[in-house]
């Protein structure tokens, strides 16, 4: 008779830097049925039905002070915990393994109900509101980076950088006509996009091209004004399905500083000039930033400090110095964890089995 699989709820929600290393996490446990809870209309109802039956409950992000915001959200969390109790309960679900975000916030305190452990990955430098918060009734707290221990003096920690899916440890092609001898920019603003940093790079981007490099630049769906470039050489698209083949294949990038993405960036070893997001909470992009700069991988600057002109030359210096670039791709693949997600795999089986 064959053995029933163990059940895991896993709680991801909202953006790519939430939902990619779950899914990462999620390919590694193929040995367990996987039940996924989410939020309505978020990036997650996209991603994730196909593969996983998604459960979805109303609640929104935490504010940094009180106001109507917070107490609306004090409203919500008790029927969100309610319909995840009932959850874990129907489906005999033995563990939860979430991301962070105000999603992990129900999920935790069902999970804490029903007497079942949380495996929670914290991908910042900076620690969000909800993890320090519930950080205590959680099993493990797996981290992004190695400094944020810092803020778990009592908790189980463990460094595990940030999973990737396993499309970025094997070799990808690109469907671009882009010659292999030509150098590929990749200007990425996450999974939101940024129109401040878009609008940056249109001001200067053919200086560029007009030096040889090819730009694919991932606009977002935001941007009004996503056509008011045009080059042969330059691709503008919303976003790119295959991102660990464009990785794999650039230069180097242009790029916010979210965690995720510095963990692919350091995956595929691509040196990065990095602006971080200015409206981040707690300044996080900052503190990410700062680790792949201070191993020698990039450069990061403000936007607020940021002129076009400044880009411009940037780019224009990187361009013309190959040997520094490789430098930058050794130093980048220094901060890779290439099985981040196999461990955090293992640390659910060994607390849910």
């Amino acid at each position: 008779m064959q053995e029933k699989k163990p059940k895991l709820l896993i709680a991801a929600s909202g953006t790519g830097g939430h939902l990619f290393p779950a899914l990462a996490v999620a390919e590694e446990l193929a040995d367990y049925d996987i039940y996924w809870l989410g939020v309505p209309e978020r990036l997650e109802n996209k991603l994730v039905p196909n593969s996983y039956p998604l459960t979805t409950v109303n609640i929104e992000g935490m504010k940094k002070r009180l106001a109507l915001g917070t107490i609306g959200v004090s409203f919500r969390i008790p029927p969100a915990v309610t319909k995840v109790v009932s959850l874990i309960k129907k489906h005999r679900i033995q563990g939860v393994f979430t991301t962070g975000g105000y999603i992990s916030a129900p999920a935790i305190l069902a999970a804490r109900i029903c007497g079942i452990p949380v495996i929670i990955h914290e991908s910042n430098a900076i620690p969000g509101k909800v993890t320090r918060w519930f950080a205590a009734w959680c099993h493990t707290v797996a981290l992004g980076f190695p400094t944020a221990k810092r803020f778990f003096p009592r908790q189980r920690t463990i460094w595990v950088s940030t999973p990737v899916r396993k499309a970025f440890h094997c070799s990808q092609s690109l469907d671009l006509d882009i010659p292999e001898d030509a150098p590929l920019i990749v200007v990425v603003g996450g999974s939101q996009g940024a129109v401040s940093v878009n609008q940056l790079v249109r001001d200067v981007v053919k200086s560029w091209l007009d030096a040889g490099a090819f730009v694919v630049h991932l606009t977002g769906e935001r941007d009004a004004n996503v056509n008011a470039f045009q080059h042969p050489h330059y691709y503008a698209f919303p976003f790119y399905d295959n991102m660990a083949g464009l990785l794999q294949r650039a230069t180097f990038a242009i790029s916010r500083a979210g965690a995720g993405t510095l963990t692919e960036l350091a995956i595929t070893q691509t040196p990065a000039i990095l602006i971080p997001y200015p409206y981040a909470a707690e300044d996080h992009q900052a503190y990410n930033a700062h680790t792949y700069v201070e191993v020698g991988a990039g450069v990061s600057y403000r936007q607020e400090d940021l002129t076009s002109d400044k880009l411009k030359k940037t780019v224009l210096q990187w361009l013309k110095s190959p040997e520094t670039l490789a430098k930058m791709s050794e130093k980048a693949g220094s901060l890779a964890v290439k099985d981040s997600a196999s461990q955090i795999a293992d640390i659910v089986r060994q607390a849910t089995t």
